[in-house]
């Protein structure tokens, strides 16, 4: 419907223009043939040549011009021709070049093809030039020229088009859910206004990157058939004053003239950030007026017409108010990371497009990706059947799998990357300390597999941990666990060395922010009770808070600093006893690190059932330790 649309009234841009070039190319190739016919018959001679014959008789009949002379030989030359042409010579110049028995001859005049194009080049790259401006073909694209850029710079995909449908969306059903109302609509407008209630104008899409934001909106379209508009936030500002503004006017006349369709604008915080975010008391901001434009013709436009906007964001915190309001967009609909049902639908969406081994399990595969986003789990399928095809398998193994989980995770492997004997036993001792803090408390992950090759920027080793199930709140005793295993490494390194070493600084971090996170945020600090004492940074970005003034006084600033340094050393101190109780296990694992690089699978296991859990308080324990 939408190519139709765009075909009616259409002329062919340039048309005039096409004419004037083929009639030009024309005539050009007319004169170069009959030139070269003409070649064959008359014969450009020099000057002094012309001379010789005309003293010895041999020139019939002349044609004088101001610079070329033309005749006719009474005997054809050496060459057959009976015609020559030669251009003039200063006679007294001539006469003094005759004398000195030189040949010379004049310089020709440009030809007529030369004068010609001499003439009309200038004039065919000016036209040249302004057609391409004009027609939008000179870094705006199609209807985006000199003359088109306040024109809507929207992708236009007829129904046809839209091959995606909901079933090509997994593991977000409950966003699927609500936009299949949208869908009901856009198919049978009339019976929604039946008890006088109208569809949304406006629905957002919220949620991490990567989760399938703007392929449930493509879904959408699909689903309901009409024409779909896609653009960025970004695509509406430019260097020109006023163009943002009058792009939102054209996309939603666009809209309307060929309603029902959906607008769908991606990434909206280009667009709708809020208002004198950046420079409070700011004054006339292009960005601010294409947001108001669009504010307006939010209010402006009826949803009974069939005109249905979708947009998506990661970073809804910074939306403009005016944006979220009733009336605008009117619902915002989650679309978070899929949880473990979702994620093996997703990978089953996207395994049925490789060659499978039959021992292949979406479920497992599923419980080994907690976190894991649509967009990362289609590239897992993608490096697994990238690592069968490296070793020329003839199906994509769970081995596979595993591997793409460590190389995404943890990064490339780096076998180039030689450290020193001592550095290797540190990091092996490093790796072991965490792998055994993790064995002996209950409420930790269980630990899938050890390895001490360096992967990634700068990990010399790592320790992959497997979730039972997907966690969406924890207890405090179940964070301090967390802090103890993070600091494992830096603890066996102080039990097996003289002295610590820098490779513990990512671990200290984590386990920092972890403290910090309880005490200032979760009110899990006895002493300072229960309250918040910092905002909750990005839940779709995981972090870069704003700045804000510190609202609490020096005296709890310092409590709190107090409160962090008396968890870290609770869980370092838990850690270290943890690990002196099971000395023969780390250093049988950390030789048999140091010998083989990794330990996994039923190696894995036999190490664990040596290290008995942990059930004691710390002093206890560290008494009983000597």
């Amino acid at each position: 419907m939408a190519d139709g649309l765009q075909k009616q009234g259409r002329q062919m841009p340039g048309g005039s223009l096409g004419f004037i070039f083929l009639g030009l190319l024309m005539a050009v190739l007319l004169t170069s043939l009959l030139t070269s016919v003409q070649g064959n018959a008359v014969e450009s001679i020099p000057y002094s040549q012309f001379l010789t014959l005309l003293h010895q008789g041999q020139v019939n009949d002349l044609t004088v011009n101001d610079n070329t002379i033309t005749g006719t030989l009474k005997q054809a030359a050496a060459s057959g021709a009976t015609q020559f042409t030669t251009d003039r010579v200063d006679p007294a110049l001539a006469q003094e070049l005759s004398g000195a028995k030189v040949t010379y001859s004049g310089v020709p005049a440009p030809g007529f093809l030369a004068g010609l194009l001499g003439w009309l080049a200038p004039l065919l790259l000016f036209a040249g030039f302004w057609y391409l401006m004009l027609s939008g073909r000179m870094g705006g694209g199609a209807g985006g020229g000199l003359l088109a850029t306040g024109k809507a710079r929207a992708r236009v995909y007829a129904e046809s088009d839209i091959s995606i449908r909901f079933r090509d969306v997994a593991g977000v059903e409950e966003a699927k859910a609500e936009l299949k109302e949208v869908v009901d609509f856009l198919k049978n407008p009339a019976a929604y206004g039946r008890l006088g209630a109208h569809i949304p104008k406006g629905i957002l899409l919220v949620g991490p990157p990567g989760t399938g934001k703007t392929l449930l909106a493509r879904a959408v379209a699909g689903e309901a058939g009409v024409v779909f508009f896609s653009i960025s936030g970004s695509e509406f500002v430019e260097m020109f004053v006023g163009v943002g503004a009058a792009r939102v006017r054209d996309l939603f006349v666009q809209a309307r003239a060929q309603a029902p369709a959906i607008i769908f604008i991606d990434e909206l915080d280009a667009l709708g950030r809020a208002r004198n975010a950046a420079m409070p008391g700011g004054g006339n901001d292009e960005k601010e007026q294409t947001l108001n434009q669009l504010l307006a013709e939010m209010d402006g436009f009826d949803p009974s017409a069939g005109v249905v906007l979708l947009a998506a964001t990661n970073r809804p915190e910074i939306l403009d108010p005016a944006l979220l309001r009733a009336g605008r967009f009117d619902r915002q609909v989650l679309v978070d990371r899929p949880d473990r049902a979702g994620r093996e639908q997703i990978l089953l969406l996207h395994m049925h497009k490789v060659k499978l081994a039959p021992e292949v399990s979406a479920a497992e595969i599923a419980a080994l990706t907690p976190g894991f986003t649509g967009a990362d789990l289609a590239n897992l399928v993608n490096e697994a059947a990238l690592l069968a095809t490296r070793r020329n398998a003839e199906a994509v193994t769970l081995d596979d799998f595993s591997n793409a989980v460590e190389r995404i995770i943890a990064g490339l492997e780096k076998h180039d990357r030689l450290l020193a004997p001592k550095e290797r036993a540190v990091v092996a001792h490093h790796e072991m300390g965490h792998a055994i803090t993790a064995m002996a408390l209950p409420d930790v992950d269980k630990v899938q597999k050890i390895s001490i090759i360096p992967h990634g920027i700068a990990a010399l080793g790592y320790t992959i941990q497997r979730p039972t199930q997907d966690r969406f709140i924890m207890s405090r005793s179940e964070l301090l666990e967390r802090i103890t295993v993070l600091l494992g490494g830096r603890a066996a390194e102080s039990l097996m060395f003289p002295d610590i070493s820098t490779g513990a600084a990512d671990d200290l971090m984590r386990a920092t922010d972890m403290a910090r996170a309880m005490v200032v945020r979760y009110g899990m600090d006895t002493k300072l009770g229960q309250v918040t004492y910092e905002p909750e940074t990005s839940h779709f970005l995981g972090g870069g808070q704003e700045f804000r003034p510190r609202q609490y006084s020096e005296q709890t600033a310092a409590a709190i600093d107090g409160a962090i340094r008396e968890l870290i050393e609770a869980a370092f101190t838990r850690a270290r006893a943890i690990l002196q109780a099971n000395l023969p296990a780390l250093r049988a694992g950390a030789a048999e690190l140091l010998r083989d690089e990794t330990i996994s699978g039923e190696r894995l296991a036999a190490v664990a059932a040596t290290v008995p859990a942990w059930t004691g308080n710390t002093t206890a324990r560290l008494s009983e330790a000597g």
